[in-house]
């Protein structure tokens, strides 16, 4: 831990963050609203307004753009009673799941499965039957429960320590809680100049808890965060599907689905606040976690050792280390394949700049976090699925 000052405290070494993000951080640590302090975590990175792996408790207000656009973003990983020896055929249950799963942003469900019409149900339910489509500009977002979406968005089947066999999943609310997320970001911003705040950053605009705009933002984040985790849940339950028809019928031993992209009222420092996590998990004392590496690398099955100067947080993954702009110019199709080698993944174009070496070293990210968080297992994928 290194406490830069009485406003920020990183888990990593400060001369080791990009300057930009060093930036955003500062700014951040000098919004009005903020509690105590700026807490940084080891995958830290450039982001929007602030930066990703970012942890801050704010007073009766909420940043929109420190929640982020991808509202409820997390994991969830399944551990079963399947060893390693018995699966074999991996390109077949790749190709399995990428059935079930519609891959890539913009690749709705076809037609609704029951699964996921009971899951529906529960956000119609919540959304008081309001036309989210309408208000936010979307597509059905019903189509778009059980879809896994792009970029840094994964499926995997892993293996930890004792052969035991994981899948894992990480995804978030899809394109309703993107437009959800920008929607009161821009009102936000519109707030400020009415109210005649200036900030070090326009993208750092909150919320004031006495406003209407807070209620509606609080109400929708929570619907979206429940997208979240819901939609996780049901493309679960089909990838486990594959599992059985491709492997054979089995045990579910333990199931985990946090998000890292959320906020919520928790109590630090005796006072209730806002805790917003941009990029980090919830690690309170024996809270239970994933934290991946990249496409290629090793991730990690935790528990939370509830570090008061990280708000009881962890990192939420690698973290980018590169744009993916520079990993399109840094690496090529040859250098993906070298990076995936004994794994089975769709190889493609579309892929390079999620290539391991765009992304920090998880190793290094899982040795600042150690007064964070207790490893119990680490997996190693053999099976990769990815979006365009």
């Amino acid at each position: 831990m290194y406490k830069i000052n009485d406003k920020i405290t990183t888990f990593l070494p400060w001369d080791s963050i990009e300057p930009e993000a060093q930036q955003q951080i500062k700014n951040t640590a000098e919004v009005p609203c903020l509690f105590h302090h700026v807490a940084v975590m080891p995958d830290c990175h450039f982001g929007k307004g602030a930066t990703v792996g970012t942890v801050l408790a704010t007073r009766k207000a909420v940043i929109p753009a420190a929640v982020g656009v991808d509202i409820g973003c997390g994991m969830i990983a399944v551990k079963t009673d399947i060893k390693k020896e018995e699966v074999k055929n991996l390109e077949e249950i790749r190709k399995g799941i990428e059935r079930r799963i519609p891959m890539s942003a913009g690749k709705f469900n076809k037609t609704i499965q029951l699964s996921a019409q009971k899951r529906i149900e529960e956000l119609e339910k919540m959304a008081n039957n309001e036309d989210l489509d309408k208000k936010f500009g979307t597509n059905n977002w019903r189509e778009q429960i059980g879809t896994l979406g792009g970029g840094n968005h994964f499926i995997e089947l892993c293996i930890d320590e004792n052969d035991d066999v994981w899948a894992t999943l990480h995804s978030g609310s899809r394109g309703i809680g993107n437009k959800i997320g920008m929607y009161y970001i821009k009102i936000a911003t519109k707030l400020m100049e009415k109210y005649h705040i200036k900030l070090p950053d326009p993208d750092l605009s909150y919320l004031p808890e006495d406003t209407p705009e807070f209620d509606e933002y609080i109400h929708y984040l929570h619907w979206a965060q429940k997208f979240a985790l819901l939609n996780r849940e049901e493309m679960m339950d089909r990838f486990l599907e594959e599992l059985k028809y491709s492997v054979r019928e089995f045990k579910e031993l333990e199931r985990i689905n946090s998000h890292h992209n959320f906020t919520q009222i928790e109590n630090h420092f005796g006072h209730n606040v806002w805790i917003t996590r941009k990029g980090a998990v919830k690690a309170d004392t024996m809270d239970r976690g994933m934290i991946p590496g990249s496409m290629g690398t090793k991730s990690y099955i935790i528990s939370g050792l509830g570090n008061k100067m990280s708000f009881n947080s962890s990192p939420h993954g690698a973290g980018r280390r590169m744009s993916r702009t520079k990993a399109r110019q840094e690496f090529k199709i040859e250098d993906l394949d070298k990076a995936m080698e004994g794994i089975e993944f769709r190889r493609s174009d579309v892929l390079i700049d999620e290539i391991p070496g765009a992304y920090k070293n998880i190793d290094e990210v899982m040795e600042n976090a150690k007064e964070l968080v207790k490893i119990d297992h680490t997996l190693k994928q053999i099976l990769n699925c990815k979006g365009d």
